[in-house]
């Protein structure tokens, strides 16, 4: 009988409020009927005559393969005649093998032609499948931050798998089962119509629309059930990725066992949800077998007075049984194809939904690239922002970085430094105000051609899980190798890579974890000199680094940063004592700006954090050379 399938584990990715209710399917009639609307043209593209010629080709070929389907019965029919003693037991039964060798021919031509139609669909199927995903993961790529550091990479991720895998399920089912099924039905009626009278092809038609009517009313009452199961499925999966994105934090705290607990919560809901679904399948396969056995009944019932009355042969009883048990094979599938068409389309409608998400920043229309008029410089001309609407985090905030010249942003933690950063990137839009660059308002030039112009150090670099060629290649991918070393060089990183083992071919780990903390510095230092823009920010780049090692960093930083126009956000001030200038931010305002010479003899906030970090770092060298001394004081 019918069977569930396991689902793909799947999760919402919803980022907020109203992105959550955007991302939430429906599940309605029309809801899906909109899914299957949006998937048309990309069976049926617009720019691709070769496509559109495999769908005809393959409808061909289904039509053809159904009346096959349907004639074959009669072959077997005739032969049966055939082969059955004559009226009244008189004369011999006669071996019909053109009969029989048709009938096996028949077969044959209706298993090629369904073959044919999958091989030529195929193409149309597997396009339809890589453009959707593609288009999905542009899309992605385009939504703003925003979204991105509010989601759930292991719900998004699955939410995107399974909406790729639910093309592939409808267009093989819904276009390829459920379709000729019904076909092939309103086929058979016609025949037993044709052949015997209205009695047996109504009873034929009965039973499949009570068998139908009664697969989709308990499929429906399942769904709730179905639907908890991918709920708690999808909970179990965000919080193993989640945990296992987190590893080295649950070492650190001796936690596996309290992960394993969150993750055993999870699953017993799961297995609660399953249960209840297998239970009432199994009641779904009871009613369908009892509705379909009945029917069989009535028309075998009916076929047998034919035959007792002579108004009907041997083979004409065989017809009829074959005709029904032909029809009650994708009949049974029918039910499976139900349920999976009906999440499918939720799995569609889901991965249809993160198109529906409006990307926050946009390019206008007919915005421009770029134009390098001058040397980049940069302008904040009384930038106010905020990441909710009830809460500002800079007002009102103007300064210059004049081309080829380098400005540091300085402040305590959440002064709004790093959105400054953000802002320029312009990952974030302005409330009011206005960030320039040549001139030119951020707002009316291509996100692309700006970013290009950018180079970020951040302060957490992130590594992809390849190679130290393939992560220093990122700032330019068509880079030569010795364009590679020549900025491993500059980041002074390639006698250590010329040291490993496998070299630049070396695996970095996933988020470079195989690398410590200076080492993934440099590399993503190496990667902004080979990318090689105009205008450099620095994040806090050497603010989770020890002293030796940030003075390593900061002299390659610099080295970079020679006649480029720098922005350079800080937390230790003595990365940033030969900036041309210094903005001291508190409360997303600029309190302070100058020199560092001028701000310390100013005696203001700049001179205080200053003075405290001197303090701090007098006080752990102290603590540092007591312990140097421990052991020469043990020895004596």
């Amino acid at each position: 009988m019918t069977s569930d399938r396991r689902p793909s584990r799947s999760a919402s990715a919803a980022s907020s409020p109203s992105e959550a209710a955007a991302l939430r399917p429906k599940g309605t009639i029309r809801q899906e009927f909109k899914s299957l609307v949006r998937l048309a043209p990309y069976l049926w593209p617009r720019d691709l005559p070769g496509l559109r010629l495999r769908v005809l080709l393959a409808v061909v070929f289904l039509l053809l393969a159904k009346a096959v389907n349907v004639y074959i019965p009669l072959l077997y029919k005739h032969a049966v005649d055939a082969l059955s003693p004559h009226a009244g037991g008189i004369g011999p039964a006669v071996l019909p093998v053109a009969m029989i060798v048709a009938y096996g021919l028949t077969r044959i031509g209706a298993q090629g032609f369904g073959e044919l139609r999958d091989a030529v669909f195929s193409r149309v199927e597997q396009h339809a499948v890589r453009l959707v995903g593609l288009t999905t993961f542009r899309h992605l790529h385009r939504l703003s931050l925003r979204f991105h550091l509010e989601r759930q990479t292991g719900g998004l991720s699955r939410s995107i798998e399974r909406g790729i895998r639910s093309i592939e399920f409808l267009l093989s089912f819904l276009l390829f089962n459920v379709v000729p099924t019904w076909l092939e039905i309103l086929f058979v009626c016609g025949v037993l119509w044709h052949l015997y009278d209205a009695a047996i092809a109504l009873v034929t038609f009965c039973t499949i629309v009570v068998y139908v009517a009664y697969t989709i009313g308990i499929t429906d009452w399942r769904v709730k059930f179905r639907r908890e199961m991918n709920e708690r499925d999808s909970e179990a999966n965000t919080k193993a990725v989640d945990s296992l994105l987190n590893f080295e934090t649950v070492k650190y705290f001796a936690n596996e066992e309290h992960e394993a607990r969150r993750f055993d919560v999870a699953l017993r809901a799961y297995e609660r949800a399953a249960v209840k679904s297998q239970t009432t399948l199994s009641m779904l396969n009871v009613g369908q077998g009892a509705i379909i056995a009945c029917g069989l009944i009535a028309v075998m019932l009916l076929a047998g007075r034919g035959v007792v009355s002579g108004t009907m042969t041997v083979g004409d009883f065989v017809l009829v049984n074959t005709y029904m048990i032909q029809l009650y094979m994708p009949l049974n599938v029918l039910g499976m194809v139900y349920r999976n068409i009906k999440q499918s389309l939720t799995d569609l409608e889901k991965m249809f939904a993160l198109l529906d998400v409006n990307a926050e920043i946009q390019d206008k229309p007919g915005a421009q690239p770029l134009r390098a008029v001058g040397g980049a410089g940069i302008v904040f001309d009384g930038v106010q922002f905020g990441y909710d609407p009830r809460r500002g985090i800079l007002h009102g905030v103007s300064f210059e970085v004049p081309p080829g010249r380098t400005v540091a942003i300085v402040g305590p933690s959440g002064s709004g430094k790093s959105t400054i950063a953000r802002l320029l990137f312009r990952f974030y839009d302005v409330d009011a105000g206005a960030i320039r660059i040549d001139g030119q308002d951020l707002r009316d030039v291509t996100q692309d051609s700006l970013r290009r112009a950018i180079g970020v150090v951040p302060q957490d670099t992130v590594l992809f899980n390849d190679t130290i060629r393939y992560n220093i290649a990122y700032g330019r991918p068509e880079a030569t190798q010795a364009e590679i070393e020549r900025a491993a060089h500059l980041a002074r990183i390639h006698d250590f890579i010329a040291a490993l083992p496998d070299g630049y071919d070396a695996k970095v780990g996933e988020r470079g974890l195989k690398l410590s903390g200076g080492e993934k510095q440099r590399v993503a230092i190496a990667r902004v000199i080979l990318k090689a823009p105009r205008i450099l920010v620095f994040d806090e780049a050497t603010s989770a680094l020890d002293t030796k090692t940030e003075r390593e960093i900061q002299a390659s930083l610099d080295e970079v940063s020679a006649d480029r126009t720098t922005l350079v956000v800080a937390h230790r001030l003595s990365t940033v004592v030969d900036a041309d200038e210094i903005l001291v931010l508190d409360g997303g305002c600029i309190v302070e700006r100058g020199r560092h010479p001028d701000l310390l003899a100013r005696g203001g906030a700049y001179a205080a954090m200053w003075a405290r970090q001197q303090e701090a770092a007098e006080h752990a060298a102290a603590l540092q050379a007591a312990a140097a001394a421990a052991p020469e004081m043990v020895a004596e």
